[in-house]
Protein backbone atom coordinates (compact mmCIF):
# COMPACT_ATOMS: atom_id res chain seq x y z
CA UNK A 1 0.00 0.00 0.00
CA UNK A 2 1.32 3.01 -0.88
CA UNK A 3 1.90 5.90 1.63
CA UNK A 4 0.28 9.14 1.20
CA UNK A 5 2.72 11.81 0.92
CA UNK A 6 3.12 15.80 1.36
CA UNK A 7 4.91 17.67 -1.26
CA UNK A 8 7.48 18.45 1.05
CA UNK A 9 8.48 14.81 1.77
CA UNK A 10 8.73 14.37 -1.72
CA UNK A 11 10.88 17.01 -2.48
CA UNK A 12 13.08 16.45 1.05
CA UNK A 13 13.43 12.85 0.26
CA UNK A 14 14.86 13.36 -3.53
CA UNK A 15 17.34 15.82 -2.27
CA UNK A 16 18.41 13.94 1.19
CA UNK A 17 22.08 12.77 0.91
CA UNK A 18 22.50 11.51 4.36
CA UNK A 19 20.78 11.30 7.60
CA UNK A 20 22.80 12.70 10.35
CA UNK A 21 20.64 12.08 13.13
CA UNK A 22 18.67 14.10 15.29
CA UNK A 23 16.71 15.20 12.86
CA UNK A 24 19.29 17.04 11.20
CA UNK A 25 20.05 15.81 7.03
CA UNK A 26 22.53 16.48 4.49
CA UNK A 27 20.40 17.59 1.77
CA UNK A 28 21.77 18.86 -1.93
CA UNK A 29 21.24 22.42 -3.26
CA UNK A 30 20.18 22.46 -6.73
CA UNK A 31 20.89 26.60 -7.38
CA UNK A 32 22.78 29.27 -5.08
CA UNK A 33 21.45 32.65 -5.62
CA UNK A 34 24.13 35.64 -4.40
CA UNK A 35 23.97 39.00 -4.46
CA UNK A 36 25.97 42.08 -3.89
CA UNK A 37 25.76 42.00 0.26
CA UNK A 38 25.58 38.32 0.98
CA UNK A 39 27.71 37.10 -2.09
CA UNK A 40 31.00 38.50 -1.63
CA UNK A 41 31.48 37.85 2.17
CA UNK A 42 30.89 34.11 0.81
CA UNK A 43 33.31 34.50 -1.97
CA UNK A 44 35.97 36.25 -0.20
CA UNK A 45 35.85 33.63 2.53
CA UNK A 46 36.14 30.80 -0.14
CA UNK A 47 39.24 32.86 -1.26
CA UNK A 48 40.78 33.20 1.80
CA UNK A 49 40.50 28.86 3.07
CA UNK A 50 41.67 28.33 -0.87
CA UNK A 51 38.93 26.69 -1.74
CA UNK A 52 36.56 26.82 -5.44
CA UNK A 53 32.63 26.80 -5.93
CA UNK A 54 32.10 23.32 -6.38
CA UNK A 55 29.54 23.41 -9.45
CA UNK A 56 29.42 27.42 -11.24
CA UNK A 57 26.66 26.06 -13.38
CA UNK A 58 24.37 26.26 -10.48
CA UNK A 59 24.83 29.33 -9.16
CA UNK A 60 24.37 32.73 -10.09
CA UNK A 61 24.70 36.38 -8.85
CA UNK A 62 23.50 39.95 -8.97
CA UNK A 63 23.80 42.86 -7.61
CA UNK A 64 20.33 44.24 -5.72
CA UNK A 65 20.71 45.16 -2.20
CA UNK A 66 23.87 47.95 -2.62
CA UNK A 67 22.66 49.36 -6.52
CA UNK A 68 21.68 53.07 -6.40
CA UNK A 69 17.95 53.53 -7.96
CA UNK A 70 18.40 57.03 -8.64
CA UNK A 71 17.39 57.36 -11.98
CA UNK A 72 20.04 56.88 -14.84
CA UNK A 73 22.79 55.54 -12.29
CA UNK A 74 23.03 51.82 -12.79
CA UNK A 75 25.50 51.13 -9.92
CA UNK A 76 26.36 52.04 -6.44
CA UNK A 77 26.23 56.02 -5.32
CA UNK A 78 29.29 55.58 -2.55
CA UNK A 79 32.55 54.23 -2.78
CA UNK A 80 31.55 51.30 0.17
CA UNK A 81 28.66 50.23 -1.43
CA UNK A 82 30.67 50.22 -5.11
CA UNK A 83 33.65 48.11 -3.30
CA UNK A 84 31.35 45.35 -2.40
CA UNK A 85 29.56 44.78 -6.00
CA UNK A 86 33.45 45.12 -7.46
CA UNK A 87 34.01 42.10 -5.21
CA UNK A 88 31.14 40.70 -6.32
CA UNK A 89 32.57 41.19 -10.00
CA UNK A 90 35.99 40.16 -9.45
CA UNK A 91 35.30 36.96 -7.66
CA UNK A 92 32.45 36.04 -9.85
CA UNK A 93 34.83 35.93 -12.72
CA UNK A 94 37.68 34.24 -10.94
CA UNK A 95 35.06 31.10 -9.80
CA UNK A 96 33.03 31.56 -13.64
CA UNK A 97 29.97 32.47 -12.04
CA UNK A 98 27.54 34.01 -13.92
CA UNK A 99 26.89 37.58 -13.09
CA UNK A 100 23.63 40.03 -14.44
CA UNK A 101 25.67 43.17 -13.74
CA UNK A 102 23.83 46.80 -13.65
CA UNK A 103 24.84 46.71 -17.47
CA UNK A 104 22.60 43.66 -18.20
CA UNK A 105 19.05 43.15 -18.89
CA UNK A 106 18.89 40.45 -16.84
CA UNK A 107 19.75 42.26 -13.47
CA UNK A 108 17.45 42.88 -10.75
CA UNK A 109 15.89 41.93 -6.92
CA UNK A 110 17.44 38.40 -7.00
CA UNK A 111 13.97 37.02 -5.71
CA UNK A 112 12.43 38.51 -9.44
CA UNK A 113 14.68 37.58 -11.22
CA UNK A 114 14.85 33.59 -10.75
CA UNK A 115 11.40 32.93 -11.07
CA UNK A 116 11.38 35.55 -14.34
CA UNK A 117 14.12 33.78 -15.95
CA UNK A 118 13.46 30.27 -15.54
CA UNK A 119 16.02 29.80 -12.90
CA UNK A 120 13.14 28.63 -10.22
CA UNK A 121 12.27 25.42 -10.93
CA UNK A 122 9.38 23.39 -9.17
CA UNK A 123 10.79 20.93 -6.65
CA UNK A 124 14.11 22.25 -6.81
CA UNK A 125 16.33 23.35 -3.30
CA UNK A 126 17.69 26.90 -3.87
CA UNK A 127 19.37 29.05 -1.31
CA UNK A 128 20.42 32.31 -1.09
CA UNK A 129 22.01 34.63 1.70
CA UNK A 130 19.07 36.10 1.93
CA UNK A 131 15.45 35.67 4.08
CA UNK A 132 12.94 36.18 1.44
CA UNK A 133 14.26 33.02 -0.61
CA UNK A 134 10.99 31.54 0.07
CA UNK A 135 9.80 33.69 -2.55
CA UNK A 136 10.57 31.28 -4.95
CA UNK A 137 8.10 28.56 -2.97
CA UNK A 138 5.79 30.56 -5.67
CA UNK A 139 6.86 28.14 -8.58
CA UNK A 140 7.06 25.37 -6.54
CA UNK A 141 10.59 25.39 -4.96
CA UNK A 142 11.67 24.59 -1.81
CA UNK A 143 13.73 27.26 -1.13
CA UNK A 144 15.18 29.22 2.08
CA UNK A 145 17.66 32.24 2.96
CA UNK A 146 20.81 31.39 4.71
CA UNK A 147 23.44 32.67 6.79
CA UNK A 148 27.03 33.92 5.53
CA UNK A 149 28.77 30.55 6.62
CA UNK A 150 25.77 28.12 5.34
CA UNK A 151 25.83 30.19 1.95
CA UNK A 152 29.82 29.21 1.66
CA UNK A 153 29.25 25.58 2.97
CA UNK A 154 26.78 25.20 -0.25
CA UNK A 155 29.33 26.98 -2.89
CA UNK A 156 32.03 24.82 -1.84
CA UNK A 157 29.76 21.83 -1.28
CA UNK A 158 26.37 22.28 -3.34
CA UNK A 159 25.30 20.60 0.21
CA UNK A 160 23.85 21.80 3.44
CA UNK A 161 23.07 20.10 6.66
CA UNK A 162 19.67 21.47 7.90
CA UNK A 163 17.11 20.61 10.41
CA UNK A 164 14.35 18.88 9.05
CA UNK A 165 11.02 21.06 9.69
CA UNK A 166 7.78 19.77 10.43
CA UNK A 167 5.13 20.25 7.89
CA UNK A 168 1.89 22.83 8.17
CA UNK A 169 -1.08 22.83 5.78
CA UNK A 170 -2.42 26.67 5.37
CA UNK A 171 -6.00 25.84 3.75
CA UNK A 172 -7.72 29.08 2.61
CA UNK A 173 -11.47 28.38 1.72
CA UNK A 174 -13.95 30.96 0.36
CA UNK A 175 -13.61 33.57 -2.42
CA UNK A 176 -11.18 36.36 -2.00
CA UNK A 177 -13.05 39.47 -2.71
CA UNK A 178 -12.24 41.32 -5.79
CA UNK A 179 -10.88 44.47 -4.63
CA UNK A 180 -8.37 42.65 -2.29
CA UNK A 181 -4.74 41.48 -3.42
CA UNK A 182 -2.74 38.37 -2.68
CA UNK A 183 -0.42 41.24 -0.48
CA UNK A 184 -3.75 42.05 1.90
CA UNK A 185 -4.36 38.16 2.05
CA UNK A 186 -0.87 37.16 3.32
CA UNK A 187 -0.64 40.62 5.67
CA UNK A 188 -3.72 39.57 7.24
CA UNK A 189 -2.78 35.79 8.11
CA UNK A 190 0.15 37.20 9.35
CA UNK A 191 -2.04 40.03 11.54
CA UNK A 192 -4.15 37.62 12.89
CA UNK A 193 -1.64 34.32 13.89
CA UNK A 194 1.55 36.28 14.25
CA UNK A 195 5.14 36.61 13.08
CA UNK A 196 5.59 33.11 15.09
CA UNK A 197 3.23 31.04 13.69
CA UNK A 198 5.49 29.04 11.55
CA UNK A 199 8.47 28.24 13.51
CA UNK A 200 9.79 25.28 12.92
CA UNK A 201 7.42 24.64 10.05
CA UNK A 202 7.63 24.53 6.14
CA UNK A 203 4.94 26.18 5.12
CA UNK A 204 2.07 24.55 1.79
CA UNK A 205 -0.09 27.40 0.64
CA UNK A 206 -3.50 25.89 -0.71
CA UNK A 207 -6.91 25.72 -1.38
CA UNK A 208 -9.32 27.21 -4.13
CA UNK A 209 -7.97 31.08 -3.15
CA UNK A 210 -3.96 30.03 -3.68
CA UNK A 211 -5.36 28.18 -6.61
CA UNK A 212 -6.63 31.15 -8.56
CA UNK A 213 -4.11 33.44 -7.88
CA UNK A 214 -1.46 33.98 -10.97
CA UNK A 215 1.97 33.03 -10.37
CA UNK A 216 3.13 36.55 -9.06
CA UNK A 217 1.03 36.49 -6.83
CA UNK A 218 1.78 33.16 -5.58
CA UNK A 219 5.83 34.87 -5.29
CA UNK A 220 3.94 37.99 -3.53
CA UNK A 221 2.33 35.25 -0.58
CA UNK A 222 4.98 33.39 -0.17
CA UNK A 223 7.45 36.02 -0.14
CA UNK A 224 6.36 36.95 3.66
CA UNK A 225 6.56 33.65 4.80
CA UNK A 226 9.27 34.18 6.49
CA UNK A 227 6.93 37.18 8.41
CA UNK A 228 5.28 34.25 10.13
CA UNK A 229 8.37 32.67 11.03
CA UNK A 230 9.22 29.86 8.21
CA UNK A 231 11.95 30.00 6.10
CA UNK A 232 10.32 27.50 3.61
CA UNK A 233 6.85 28.54 2.24
CA UNK A 234 5.37 27.40 -1.32
CA UNK A 235 2.82 26.37 -3.28
CA UNK A 236 2.34 23.29 -5.24
CA UNK A 237 3.07 23.34 -9.00
CA UNK A 238 -0.15 22.82 -11.58
CA UNK A 239 -0.79 23.72 -14.99
CA UNK A 240 -0.58 27.59 -14.32
CA UNK A 241 3.26 27.13 -12.90
CA UNK A 242 4.28 25.34 -16.22
CA UNK A 243 2.58 27.86 -18.35
CA UNK A 244 4.60 30.27 -16.82
CA UNK A 245 7.63 28.52 -17.04
CA UNK A 246 6.88 27.71 -20.52
CA UNK A 247 9.96 29.46 -22.64
CA UNK A 248 11.54 31.18 -20.03
CA UNK A 249 15.30 31.62 -21.35
CA UNK A 250 16.78 29.01 -18.52
CA UNK A 251 13.54 26.49 -17.95
CA UNK A 252 14.13 22.73 -19.96
CA UNK A 253 13.50 22.77 -23.66
CA UNK A 254 11.42 20.95 -25.86
CA UNK A 255 11.41 17.03 -24.64
CA UNK A 256 12.58 18.13 -21.61
CA UNK A 257 10.41 20.44 -20.43
CA UNK A 258 7.42 17.67 -21.27
CA UNK A 259 9.44 15.07 -19.01
CA UNK A 260 10.22 18.18 -16.45
CA UNK A 261 6.27 19.36 -16.37
CA UNK A 262 5.22 15.76 -15.86
CA UNK A 263 7.70 15.57 -13.07
CA UNK A 264 6.85 18.85 -11.52
CA UNK A 265 2.55 17.95 -11.62
CA UNK A 266 3.32 14.50 -9.56
CA UNK A 267 4.83 16.56 -6.58
CA UNK A 268 1.98 18.02 -5.16
CA UNK A 269 0.71 16.05 -2.12
CA UNK A 270 -1.23 13.22 -2.28
CA UNK A 271 -4.91 12.88 -1.11
CA UNK A 272 -4.65 11.76 2.93
CA UNK A 273 -1.34 13.19 3.22
CA UNK A 274 -0.57 13.61 6.77
CA UNK A 275 0.65 17.46 8.01
CA UNK A 276 2.09 18.31 11.27
CA UNK A 277 -0.51 21.24 11.63
CA UNK A 278 -3.13 22.43 9.44
CA UNK A 279 -4.87 25.37 9.96
CA UNK A 280 -7.88 26.07 7.84
CA UNK A 281 -8.71 29.55 6.61
CA UNK A 282 -11.81 31.73 5.32
CA UNK A 283 -11.03 34.61 2.93
CA UNK A 284 -14.37 35.60 1.78
CA UNK A 285 -14.99 38.80 4.29
CA UNK A 286 -10.95 40.47 3.74
CA UNK A 287 -10.57 43.84 3.37
CA UNK A 288 -7.59 45.75 2.42
CA UNK A 289 -5.09 45.59 5.13
CA UNK A 290 -2.09 47.76 6.19
CA UNK A 291 0.40 47.57 9.12
CA UNK A 292 0.16 50.27 11.95
CA UNK A 293 3.22 49.26 14.37
CA UNK A 294 6.94 47.86 14.31
CA UNK A 295 6.20 44.23 13.11
CA UNK A 296 4.33 42.89 10.64
CA UNK A 297 2.25 41.02 12.70
CA UNK A 298 0.87 44.73 13.60
CA UNK A 299 -1.85 44.66 10.49
CA UNK A 300 -4.93 45.81 10.41
CA UNK A 301 -7.81 46.05 7.87
CA UNK A 302 -8.04 49.68 6.54
CA UNK A 303 -11.01 50.82 8.02
CA UNK A 304 -10.08 49.29 11.55
CA UNK A 305 -9.09 51.51 14.72
CA UNK A 306 -6.32 51.00 15.98
CA UNK A 307 -5.19 48.35 19.07
CA UNK A 308 -5.23 50.09 22.27
CA UNK A 309 -2.43 47.98 24.40
CA UNK A 310 -5.23 48.15 27.58
CA UNK A 311 -6.48 45.25 25.68
CA UNK A 312 -3.32 43.78 24.53
CA UNK A 313 -3.67 39.37 25.44
CA UNK A 314 -0.69 39.64 27.60
CA UNK A 315 2.21 42.17 29.41
CA UNK A 316 4.60 40.97 26.65
CA UNK A 317 2.65 42.35 24.05
CA UNK A 318 1.39 45.18 26.13
CA UNK A 319 4.25 46.74 25.89
CA UNK A 320 5.10 45.89 22.49
CA UNK A 321 1.87 47.80 20.86
CA UNK A 322 2.86 50.73 23.53
CA UNK A 323 6.18 50.85 21.61
CA UNK A 324 4.62 50.58 18.33
CA UNK A 325 2.70 53.43 19.13
CA UNK A 326 5.06 55.72 20.47
CA UNK A 327 7.32 55.22 17.63
CA UNK A 328 4.54 55.10 14.85
CA UNK A 329 3.53 58.44 16.13
CA UNK A 330 -0.09 57.28 16.19
CA UNK A 331 -2.89 56.89 18.95
CA UNK A 332 -5.09 53.74 20.35
CA UNK A 333 -8.52 53.96 18.75
CA UNK A 334 -7.73 56.23 16.22
CA UNK A 335 -9.38 54.55 12.70
CA UNK A 336 -5.82 54.50 10.77
CA UNK A 337 -7.87 55.79 7.71
CA UNK A 338 -6.68 59.54 7.33
CA UNK A 339 -3.04 59.18 8.95
CA UNK A 340 -1.04 61.88 7.19
CA UNK A 341 1.28 60.09 4.81
CA UNK A 342 4.70 61.92 3.47
CA UNK A 343 6.04 59.21 1.07
CA UNK A 344 4.78 55.73 -0.59
CA UNK A 345 7.42 53.13 -2.33
CA UNK A 346 6.54 50.23 -4.66
CA UNK A 347 8.91 48.00 -4.99
CA UNK A 348 10.53 45.46 -2.94
CA UNK A 349 11.09 41.61 -3.73
CA UNK A 350 7.30 41.66 -2.55
CA UNK A 351 5.73 43.79 -4.98
CA UNK A 352 7.73 44.84 -7.78
CA UNK A 353 6.70 42.24 -10.80
CA UNK A 354 4.96 43.73 -13.75
CA UNK A 355 1.74 42.71 -12.84
CA UNK A 356 1.90 44.67 -9.38
CA UNK A 357 2.94 48.01 -11.60
CA UNK A 358 0.22 47.06 -13.65
CA UNK A 359 -2.54 47.14 -10.99
CA UNK A 360 -0.91 50.69 -9.42
CA UNK A 361 -0.87 52.31 -12.77
CA UNK A 362 -4.47 51.17 -13.07
CA UNK A 363 -5.51 53.06 -10.32
CA UNK A 364 -3.36 56.67 -11.65
CA UNK A 365 -5.40 57.08 -14.49
CA UNK A 366 -6.04 60.77 -14.53
CA UNK A 367 -5.06 60.97 -11.03
CA UNK A 368 -2.49 62.70 -9.44
CA UNK A 369 0.07 62.29 -6.84
CA UNK A 370 -1.06 64.29 -3.33
CA UNK A 371 1.10 67.76 -3.06
CA UNK A 372 4.08 67.08 -0.46
CA UNK A 373 4.15 63.27 -1.04
CA UNK A 374 7.19 61.73 -2.58
CA UNK A 375 6.12 59.05 -4.25
CA UNK A 376 8.46 56.09 -6.01
CA UNK A 377 7.84 53.17 -8.07
CA UNK A 378 11.61 51.04 -8.49
CA UNK A 379 10.84 48.05 -10.71
CA UNK A 380 11.92 44.52 -9.45
CA UNK A 381 14.57 43.99 -13.04
CA UNK A 382 15.65 45.89 -15.91
CA UNK A 383 13.78 43.22 -17.61
CA UNK A 384 10.69 44.14 -15.75
CA UNK A 385 11.29 47.85 -16.07
CA UNK A 386 11.70 47.36 -20.11
CA UNK A 387 8.25 45.81 -20.33
CA UNK A 388 6.77 48.52 -18.32
CA UNK A 389 8.17 51.12 -20.70
CA UNK A 390 7.26 49.20 -23.72
CA UNK A 391 2.99 49.22 -22.27
CA UNK A 392 3.96 52.96 -21.67
CA UNK A 393 3.62 52.71 -17.55
CA UNK A 394 6.44 54.59 -16.49
CA UNK A 395 4.81 57.87 -18.58
CA UNK A 396 2.07 56.91 -16.50
CA UNK A 397 3.96 57.07 -13.22
CA UNK A 398 5.55 59.97 -14.40
CA UNK A 399 3.04 62.21 -15.62
CA UNK A 400 1.05 61.13 -12.18
CA UNK A 401 3.88 62.22 -10.20
CA UNK A 402 6.18 59.11 -9.23
CA UNK A 403 9.52 58.99 -9.85
CA UNK A 404 10.75 56.31 -12.10
CA UNK A 405 13.48 54.84 -10.49
CA UNK A 406 16.74 52.02 -11.44
CA UNK A 407 15.69 48.39 -10.26
CA UNK A 408 17.34 46.96 -6.73
CA UNK A 409 16.09 46.89 -3.27
CA UNK A 410 16.04 50.50 -3.17
CA UNK A 411 13.63 51.55 0.12
CA UNK A 412 13.19 48.24 1.48
CA UNK A 413 16.21 47.58 3.23
CA UNK A 414 17.78 50.88 3.36
CA UNK A 415 21.63 50.17 2.27
CA UNK A 416 21.66 51.43 -0.68
CA UNK A 417 21.65 55.58 -0.34
CA UNK A 418 17.40 55.29 -0.26
CA UNK A 419 16.44 56.35 3.16
CA UNK A 420 12.33 57.46 4.35
CA UNK A 421 13.95 60.98 6.43
CA UNK A 422 13.00 60.55 10.44
CA UNK A 423 9.32 60.49 11.81
CA UNK A 424 8.31 60.67 7.93
CA UNK A 425 5.43 58.34 7.14
CA UNK A 426 5.55 55.80 4.23
CA UNK A 427 2.94 53.41 2.37
CA UNK A 428 5.64 50.55 1.54
CA UNK A 429 5.10 47.55 -0.89
CA UNK A 430 8.16 46.20 0.70
CA UNK A 431 8.09 43.52 3.87
CA UNK A 432 9.39 44.44 6.74
CA UNK A 433 8.27 47.27 8.98
CA UNK A 434 10.75 47.18 11.72
CA UNK A 435 12.56 50.13 13.70
CA UNK A 436 14.62 51.82 11.41
CA UNK A 437 14.08 49.46 8.43
CA UNK A 438 13.88 52.38 5.59
CA UNK A 439 15.85 54.97 7.57
CA UNK A 440 16.51 55.74 11.19
CA UNK A 441 13.02 56.74 12.82
CA UNK A 442 11.42 56.19 9.34
CA UNK A 443 7.77 55.44 9.89
CA UNK A 444 6.71 52.33 7.46
CA UNK A 445 3.56 50.74 6.91
CA UNK A 446 3.04 47.67 4.89
CA UNK A 447 0.74 47.72 2.35
CA UNK A 448 -0.65 46.62 -1.69
CA UNK A 449 0.23 48.21 -4.41
CA UNK A 450 -3.03 49.72 -4.53
CA UNK A 451 -3.10 50.89 -0.65
CA UNK A 452 0.24 52.51 -1.69
CA UNK A 453 -1.33 54.64 -4.77
CA UNK A 454 -4.79 55.51 -3.15
CA UNK A 455 -1.75 56.68 -0.14
CA UNK A 456 -0.33 58.89 -3.06
CA UNK A 457 -3.41 60.00 -4.06
CA UNK A 458 -4.90 61.10 -1.16
CA UNK A 459 -1.74 62.32 0.84
CA UNK A 460 -3.56 60.23 3.69
CA UNK A 461 -4.28 56.31 4.29
CA UNK A 462 -6.93 55.54 2.56
CA UNK A 463 -9.43 52.58 1.37
CA UNK A 464 -8.27 51.66 -2.12
CA UNK A 465 -11.87 50.55 -2.69
CA UNK A 466 -13.25 54.16 -3.14
CA UNK A 467 -10.86 54.63 -6.23
CA UNK A 468 -11.53 51.04 -7.72
CA UNK A 469 -15.49 51.79 -7.15
CA UNK A 470 -15.55 54.86 -9.63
Amino acid sequence: MTIAKTMFDKVWAEHKVAELGSDYELVHIDRCFIHDLSGPISLNDLKKRELSVLNPSLVYATPDHLVSSDPGNGGANDPMRGKFIDILRKECDSQNIALFDTDNIKQGIVHVVGPALGLSLPGTTIVCGDSHTCTHGGVGAIAWGVGNSELTHSLATQCLIEKRPKTMLLKFVGELPEQVSAKDLILSVIGRFGSDLGEGYALEYAGSPIEKLSIEERLTICNLTVELGAKIGFVAPDEKTVTYLHDLEYSPKGKAFNLAAEHWLSLRSDDGAQFDKTIEINVGDLQPQISWGINPEHTIGITDEIPDPKFAPNENTKDAWSQALDYMGLKAGDKIEGAKVDQVFIGSCANSRLSDLQSAAALLVGRRVAEGVEAWVVPGSQQVKKIAEDLGLDKLFVDAGFQWREPGCSLCPAANGDFVAPEKRCISTSNRNFIGRQGPQARTHLASPEVAVAAAIFGKITDPRSLMAK
